[in-house]
């Protein structure tokens, strides 16, 4: 070939590659114009499922939250289920413990009363136990029925954030509205169980007001009971201080009409009047048992002997358990005697003597001293020369005698200075002319 016919193939060949490049150019420019609109639309992908992924992390966050809360409510509501529980064990134990003390103390109460008091007793506590059942049933029922309406919706949420980001935040607004007004049923749910503890308080309140009431009223009787077993004993006491006063009596007075009888036939005088004894009792007021003896023994009579004979009256006042013993005339001690079935407390109580009119001693028992039932203590002085040994021997190292005379008083008064007992000696020389 030609050189020329080269050149101009050449120059063909030349103008046809340059088309060729021109049109792979654009075919770079288009295809990195689309790679752009793909990376952008990549990007854009991306940053839509980051947010889907983030959109979804929140909602598993939201529900793993409502299941702590629905698992500690859950818990809380077991909590106070037993804690109702145990506080309807203890109450029920208590009512139990409280029906058993009352039947041991209701023995001797009229049958009626104690069929109506455990009648009313038992309907209150009917009454309390059904409050308390349907209560914890309702909070149970509603607590369940709110957890599992939480539940289901928190599951919807989840699924449906899978799905779309807008009906997401839709069902989780809607679920902060629920878990608000959720708030609120349990506040008030709240207030129903402290409005349920304060009845539960009131009746327990009641009931002990019942008890005391009840118990009140059983002391009383039994109070009761107690005096007149005490007036019993005592008047049965006394008829026996009497009778064994009047065989005494009888007997003295025979042994001196024989005396008499024989004195008069040796010196053949007129026959003397017969003896005369008298015995009197007087009752004080009602509110207050008081028993007064009286013990009067007048005697008439002519003796051999040039000295006399000491004729002695005792007259006594008793309005209590513990009694003065006969004097000691010697001025050594003064006894004491609780012939009852009862202890008596002496706490305090003086022990005080008069002689002859003169200053009154006085001797005060220690704010402890008991005196035991069928008992006796006896006070003895300085001089007597005995030793201290209570209960039975009580020493009164300050006083060297009771003191001697004719005319002897003795009065045991109570802490609040009552007199509960007095004996008065009185002595005189009868002579013959």
């Amino acid at each position: 070939q030609s050189p020329t016919t080269y050149l101009a193939a050449a120059v063909s060949r030349a103008s046809a590659l340059e088309g060729q490049l021109n049109q792979s150019e654009a075919a770079l420019a288009t295809a990195l114009s689309q790679n752009a609109a793909l990376s952008a639309e990549l990007g854009d992908v991306k940053s839509m499922l980051a947010k889907a992924e983030d959109g979804h992390t929140v909602s598993k966050r939201q529900l793993e939250a409502e299941t702590l809360m629905r698992v500690d409510l859950e818990n809380r509501c077991q909590s106070l289920s037993e804690e109702l529980e145990f506080r309807k064990n203890m109450f029920e134990e208590e009512v139990r413990g409280s029906r058993r003390r009352q039947e041991q103390r209701i023995v001797e109460v009229d049958s009626g009363v104690r069929q109506d008091y455990e009648f009313k007793l038992a309907q209150a506590l009917q009454d309390l136990r059904k409050q308390h059942d349907e209560q914890v049933s309702l909070y149970k029922e509603e607590l369940e029925h709110t957890f599992q309406a939480k539940l289901g919706n928190a599951l919807v949420s989840s699924e449906m954030n899978d799905k779309a980001m807008g009906t997401a935040r839709e069902e989780v607004h809607e679920a902060r509205t629920r878990i608000e007004s959720l708030g609120y049923q349990l506040s008030s749910l709240q207030k129903q169980a402290s409005a349920a503890e304060e009845r539960a308080r009131e009746l327990e309140e009641l009931l002990s007001a019942e008890k005391d009431k009840h118990r009140r009223s059983v002391e009383g009787k039994e109070m009761e009971m107690s005096e007149l077993r005490d007036r019993m004993n005592a008047q049965l006491n006394e008829y026996q201080e009497l009778l064994d006063v009047k065989l005494a009596l009888d007997m003295e007075i025979n042994a001196y009409r024989k005396l008499l009888e024989g004195e008069e036939h040796r010196l053949k005088l007129s026959p003397s009047p017969s003896s005369r004894v008298t015995v009197s009792r007087v009752t004080g007021s009602s509110t207050r048992s008081t028993k007064r003896k009286r013990l009067e023994v007048e005697e008439g009579a002519y003796l051999e002997a040039a000295s006399g004979q000491l004729l002695v009256s005792e007259e006594a006042t008793a309005s209590g358990a513990v009694t003065i013993l006969p004097t000691d005339m010697d001025g050594n001690a003064v006894t004491l005697a609780n012939d009852t079935e009862q202890d008596q407390p002496l706490g305090s109580w003086r022990l005080k003597r008069q002689v002859d009119g003169g200053e009154e001693v006085t001797y005060k028992f220690s704010p402890k001293f008991i005196l035991k039932a069928g008992q006796s203590v006896t006070v003895w002085s300085a001089d007597a020369g005995v030793a201290h040994s209570p209960p039975s021997d009580l020493l009164w190292k300050s006083q060297a005698s009771w003191g001697t005379g004719s005319d002897i008083l003795t009065t045991l008064v109570n802490a609040d200075g009552e007199v509960m007992f007095a004996v008065g000696n009185s002595g005189r020389q009868m002579f013959r002319e």
